[in-house]
């Protein structure tokens, strides 16, 4: 599996094994034989991968598909679709960002948006509010600095 996730990222990225084995100070050689599961990199290795293509370890090692790779956003970002905007505004959430985010019916989420890129976030509001009311609460005495 993480062979075939080298190669597929490699590929997507654009990278030759030449050049991917300059990167982690290997010879091309040995990011061939990862890539055709004859050897498997070390987890100093597989870290340095993870870096190199901006996904996490459970990525790299998990089987993907081509198109799996391609929706792949930078590490720590997910790309789950598109949806559309129905006449009153409303969306449908995918349900495997509803599932990544243990988002159910009847729960609220804060919506804020960015004007110079037109983006909307959406935010769970119970850890956001709850973070609002911590700010809106504390009070600052004279001298006192934010860490």
């Amino acid at each position: 599996m993480i062979g075939m996730n080298i190669h597929i990222l490699r590929k997507k990225y654009k990278m030759s094994q030449e050049a991917l084995a300059e990167r982690l100070q290997v010879s091309r050689q040995t990011v061939a034989k990862w890539e055709n599961e004859e050897a498997h990199p070390d987890i100093y290795k597989c870290k340095r991968l993870a870096e190199i293509f901006e996904v996490t370890l459970d990525q790299l090692s998990e089987k993907m598909t081509e198109a799996e790779v391609e929706q792949l956003g930078p590490k720590g970002k997910q790309f789950f679709g598109v949806v559309k905007v129905g006449e009153r505004g409303q969306i449908v959430i995918p349900k495997h960002a509803r599932e990544m985010y243990q988002i159910q019916a009847g729960d609220k989420l804060v919506v804020l948006g960015e004007d110079a890129t037109k983006g909307i976030a959406l935010l769970k509001s119970d850890g956001f509010l709850e973070l609002a009311d911590k700010i809106r609460s504390s009070e600052l005495s004279e001298g006192d600095e934010f860490d």
